[in-house]
């Protein structure tokens, strides 16, 4: 068992990273954090962020960890200096029924009724059934555009802030973030700390020669605040597309293409504000910035366990998150330090 007091290292600071090393320091372990970049620099950076077991497996292991962060979250929306904020989500198919996962049904997850349901029937509906002249910019969803969905409200996470406030907990508690450092191999972390916890997404594929992590790309538009828009707006069904209201502007997405080119690509914001202006019913709003990064999915599912390095120190693994870092990030702290502390 690690003593309390002993040197903790986390590789990554991006949501797991900077996570695991709240969940550590706060307990009392001289913590570090060791990353080429921090906090909004990282791939956590350019996430919508909203709370949803996203592009992660297997989902008998993602489904928990997704409910223990669903709580903290909520706990972190009463102060709003946190950033988090709870939302009314509206998931969508353009393909057919969409099922409400039983996961959600405990959160009071509800169909999004039809026109035809409303007795609306005869005109292209929205998906509030309100009259026309009583409809806001967001209720301006019409049939045409999706066949199905269901409302159910789940944390946000502006990144612009909640990471901010991560590293600000961290440092707060003795914590210290090393950036501009690049390691080759786990052993190449410094010998002083007797644990090593592996956060480090795409970056494990070549730290640690995973061939099962594979990048999934996405780029999203930040464009100004939308008015009159209380919902997160996500369909799944290609073309990706959602439309995230934060508190100071919006996040129009998106991607999910297995490519390590992380470069902005200016068609495809083309192709993103054109599809969300749609979907809202609203004139193509102008682009702030455009931002790209690599979704770390694995395809053997998460990788949360506990190893040996060829030193003989103790090193967690905690990477393959996809598309679900924020959604999955108190979930698998909490469980490193439970593996961390565990007999040997």
């Amino acid at each position: 068992m690690i003593q309390i007091m002993d040197r903790v290292a986390v590789i990554g600071a991006g949501v797991s990273g900077l996570t695991c090393g709240v969940v550590f320091a706060e307990r009392g372990y001289r913590t570090a954090i060791f990353a080429k970049e921090s906090g909004q620099q990282t791939t956590s950076g350019a996430a919508a962020a909203i709370w949803f077991p996203y592009d992660a497996e297997p989902a008998e292991r993602v489904i928990p960890w997704a409910l223990e962060t669903y709580k903290t979250l909520v706990e972190l929306s009463n102060n709003s200096r946190t950033g988090v904020s709870i939302i009314e989500l509206h998931q969508f198919s353009r393909t057919g029924e969409i099922q409400i996962p039983d996961w959600a049904i405990p959160f009071g997850a509800s169909v999004i009724p039809s026109g035809a349901e409303n007795g609306a029937a005869g005109e292209a509906a929205t998906w509030t059934g309100r009259p026309e002249a009583e409809r806001t910019d967001s209720e301006r969803i019409k049939s045409r555009e999706f066949t199905s969905g269901y409302a159910i409200k789940v944390p946000l996470t502006d990144t612009t802030i909640y990471l901010d406030y991560l590293s600000a907990r961290f440092l707060k508690v003795g914590g210290a973030i090393n950036t501009n450092v690049c390691f080759e191999k786990l052993e190449d972390v410094d010998r002083e700390f007797d644990l090593v916890i592996n956060c480090a997404g795409i970056g494990a594929r070549d730290l640690v020669k995973d061939p099962d992590l594979e990048p999934h790309r996405g780029q999203v538009a930040i464009v100004p605040r939308i008015e009159n828009l209380p919902c997160a707006i996500v369909c799944d069904d290609a073309p990706l597309m959602y439309a995230i209201a934060r508190r100071n502007d919006c996040v129009f997405g998106g991607t999910n293409d297995l490519s390590s080119n992380l470069a902005a690509d200016p068609a495809t914001t083309d192709r993103i504000v054109a599809e969300c202006s749609s979907v809202l019913r609203i004139e193509k709003p102008r682009v702030l910035a455009e931002r790209v990064g690599l979704r770390p999915f694995r395809k053997s599912g998460v990788r949360l366990e506990r190893d040996r390095l060829r030193d003989g120190r103790t090193v967690i693994h905690n990477y393959g998150h996809g598309g679900a870092g924020f959604t999955l990030s108190w979930g698998c702290a909490e469980n490193v330090f439970k593996s961390a502390a565990a007999s040997e």
